[in-house]
């Protein structure tokens, strides 16, 4: 965290660059198609932020992609309510984010360190579907509930809904608690589909599996479901592995 902080300020601090803040002004890079040019965001800015935490929080070997900016961003003007290019690029500002790609191809990664570009209020909090599962085992039930109708935090005398985005969906698997079989993350997603709509929870989520995949290995309910609380921003299926 100390060296997040650090990047943070070395890339988005003005007082330590001559560029300006990467929330507050238009990319000026004429290198990005028209396709990436916005009044709210700085792109050029963002993806020097992004691959200097990178380096520091996952790996020096750390790079952002050229064919991967068109998706970067696309995240970027959903966290940043960048509304003339969400109108643009089909992007409903109120619900969550559902990335879809390729194992390999940098979705955790991504999710991971867009949170440091985001206020302490708007962070989410990644949590593995598996280790979900693997809390179920031990737990029951109550975990269900803790992801889902009791995913609120106390704000200012409010109870706020804590964002949550389960990563690497469709890795876990349906389990057994005292002879009954749980999809535990079945069951969490419609719960929180029914905040969404009740107090507007917002959901985030990362999986390898296609359209079809997700409905095999959760139904069509939840499939339909997560069509309505989430936006799909897919890599391309032929999307490189970055870890080699």
């Amino acid at each position: 965290m100390q060296k997040i902080s650090e990047t943070i300020s070395q890339v988005l601090n003005p007082e330590t660059s001559t560029q300006e803040p990467a929330r507050t002004m238009a990319s000026r890079s004429k290198s990005h198609s028209e396709s990436v040019r916005s009044n709210v965001i700085q792109f050029d800015k963002c993806l020097e932020f992004l691959e200097k935490a990178g380096k520091a929080y996952t790996s020096p070997k750390f790079r952002i992609w050229k064919e991967d900016h068109l998706i970067i961003f696309k995240l970027l003007v959903y966290f940043y309510q960048d509304k003339p290019n969400a109108e643009k690029h089909g992007i409903d500002l109120h619900k969550g984010i559902l990335l879809t790609g390729p194992v390999g191809c940098g979705k955790t990664s991504l999710m991971t360190l867009l949170r440091f570009m985001l206020a302490p209020k708007e962070q989410y909090i990644i949590k593995s579907a598996r280790d979900i599962t693997l809390e179920f085992i031990q737990d029951g039930y109550p975990v269900i509930n803790k992801y889902s109708k009791a995913a609120f935090q106390q704000t200012s005398g409010e109870l706020i809904p804590k964002a949550y985005c389960f990563d690497d969906l469709g890795v876990e698997s349906n389990i057994k608690y005292y002879g009954n079989e749980t999809n535990v993350m079945a069951e969490i997603l419609l719960s929180r589909y029914d905040m969404f709509i009740g107090r507007h929870m917002l959901t985030h989520a990362t999986t390898n599996l296609s359209a079809s995949e997700i409905e095999n290995c959760y139904g069509n309910r939840v499939r339909s479901r997560m069509r309505e609380m989430m936006n799909v921003i897919a890599f391309d299926k032929e999307a490189k592995d970055k870890r080699v």
